[in-house]
């Protein structure tokens, strides 16, 4: 019994651990869209039959190419600062939630915003200059981490 025991409070440990800090709806990364999709066809929502766990994650994908995409080289395609709002993270370093079709991809990385109710973070993001932004986001993202 106490062998079993510890056998799964390793793996639970491990799942926990393995666990990246990342924005989920539903249990899905980028509020289930297809985070390879946003490279070649813009927003798109996952479909239930193209799932993938990578490091405790789960992510959709709208077409199996796209899954083999993201399987090959996960990190290219996971989002920027866990899928948080990359402007609130550089504001103020607050994770905040997005809307999934609002994004942007900065030098090969995917970086999604927060657009509801007349705020669309990615305006602000843009306005006061991607390169500053991302500057403080990089710095805000790591102090969040530790």
């Amino acid at each position: 019994m106490k062998l079993v025991t510890t056998i799964i409070f390793l793996f639970l440990s491990a799942s926990l651990f393995s666990q990246q800090d990342v924005h989920l709806k539903d249990g899905f990364a980028a509020e289930g869209y297809d985070v390879v999709a946003y490279y070649n066809d813009g927003a798109m929502e996952g479909n239930e039959n193209y799932i993938s766990d990578y490091q405790g994650v789960k992510y959709k994908f709208s077409s199996e190419s796209n899954q083999a995409a993201f399987l090959k080289n996960p990190e290219m395609y996971i989002p920027a600062y866990g899928g948080y709002c990359a402007y609130a993270i550089a504001d103020d370093g607050k994770k905040v939630g997005i809307n999934p079709k609002t994004y942007k991809i900065i030098d090969g990385k995917l970086y999604l915003f927060y657009n509801s109710w007349g705020a669309n973070t990615l305006k602000k993001w843009n306005k006061e200059g991607s390169a500053m932004m991302k500057e403080k986001a990089d710095t805000n993202w790591k102090a969040l981490l530790n």
